[in-house]
């Protein structure tokens, strides 16, 4: 198996000048990165269509990003940003009298289909292949794994500590995200609400919230 070349830190984030004007201007095409790596995928959204997006010429954009690794390094640390923005939010919107595990995996279900978590799924599938964007990637993944999903996921599924609850949070987490990329060819409305409801008793069965016989319970 080839080793993973190492990449040097990228340039582009400390190369344009931090004013007002330049910050907007960067945050605007981070904004047109993430919103094309899920429209159309991270590979059809080269630079220059992101150039294009964010409305400016193709030397406004190397300004501020003069190397595709600088762009996905800063793309990467700005969509985690915002997934994590999404989190804390869901996670202070709790309905009162809601069950806390429906209420948390209802949450993430919706919030796969936001444009901050369908961008990094693209870039997970690019970083398959891409040994550049796995690189800039990894560290993303371990923060989001350890912090976003171990902390928000917890307190929003009231689950303790220990190998069976982070099983259950792993459960949930993993099993939503795969149902999200799974292509269901016939019935797919009632087999996702029937897949989405087993999730939620497999995860108060393993939260100590129920038992075995309620996972399919007629």
């Amino acid at each position: 198996m080839n080793a993973v070349p190492a990449f040097p830190p990228a340039l582009g984030a400390s190369a344009a000048k931090d004013t007002p004007k330049s910050l907007r201007t960067r945050a605007r095409i981070l904004d047109a990165a993430m919103a094309l790596f899920a429209e159309i995928g991270y590979h059809a959204a080269n630079n220059a269509k992101i150039a294009e997006a964010a409305d400016l010429t193709r030397g406004a954009m190397l300004y501020h990003f003069p190397t595709r690794e600088a762009l996905v390094e800063a793309a990467v640390e700005h969509i985690q940003a915002a997934r994590a923005a999404l989190f804390g939010k869901a996670q202070e919107d709790l309905p009162p009298g809601a069950d806390v595990t429906e209420h948390a995996i209802d949450v993430y279900w919706a919030l796969l289909s936001e444009p901050a978590f369908t961008a990094f799924a693209e870039l997970e599938f690019a970083a398959r292949t891409d040994a550049m964007v796995r690189t800039r990637l990894g560290e993303a993944q371990a923060a989001f794994d350890r912090a976003q999903v171990g902390d928000h996921f917890l307190k929003m599924l009231h689950a303790g500590a220990g190998p069976r609850f982070q099983a259950s949070r792993d459960l949930a987490r993993f099993l939503l995200e795969g149902l999200h990329h799974a292509s269901l060819t016939y019935d797919a409305e009632a087999r996702r609400e029937r897949l989405l409801a087993v999730i939620k008793r497999a995860t108060h069965m393993l939260n100590r919230k129920g038992s075995v016989h309620d996972l399919w319970p007629d």
